[in-house]
């Protein structure tokens, strides 16, 4: 997991480039992967991220917006990138526990946002996630088998 790890960190990167340069996202693209070191990550996620975020971005918007106590454009750049990242994982890859994208999250958070940021994006991700993810959140969790 730690390709995608550094993959959701690089389209953080790369989606915070194109929000605020309004660039052709293949430009952003093409220059992201020329300029960084992208030999641990998984650079065909970090392509689904951007492509699939930049050309649905309104209805990744549209499924947190109820949840923002301001306007999403009012939102700094880079929590925007992070929720916009992370609502994609919500929605599309249900493959990733809901926990895995609230969690990397909150990581990217700690990393690129503001001081107290991760608490923003914790809190919008796990509504998001009761939106999209109710099934997932109210299923019984598993317990570990202990081994004696």
């Amino acid at each position: 997991m730690k390709n995608r790890t550094k993959s959701r960190q690089f389209a953080v990167q790369a989606l915070y480039s194109w929000l605020l340069t309004e660039q052709n996202v293949s430009d952003v693209e093409v220059h992201f992967i020329n300029d960084h070191d992208m030999e641990d990550a998984d650079v065909a996620y970090f392509q689904e991220i951007l492509h699939f975020v930049t050309t649905h971005k309104m209805a990744l918007i549209d499924h947190m917006e109820s949840f923002l106590s301001r306007a999403f454009a009012s939102v700094d750049p880079v929590e925007q990138a992070i929720l916009l990242v992370g609502v994609f994982e919500l929605e599309q890859r249900l493959d990733i526990p809901y926990r895995v994208s609230i969690n990397e999250s909150v990581e990217c958070a700690k990393v690129f946002g503001a001081e107290d940021g991760h608490k923003f994006i914790n809190g919008i991700m796990d509504k998001v996630a009761g939106k999209l993810r109710a099934a997932e959140m109210n299923a019984p969790r598993k317990k570990k088998a202990r081994k004696k």
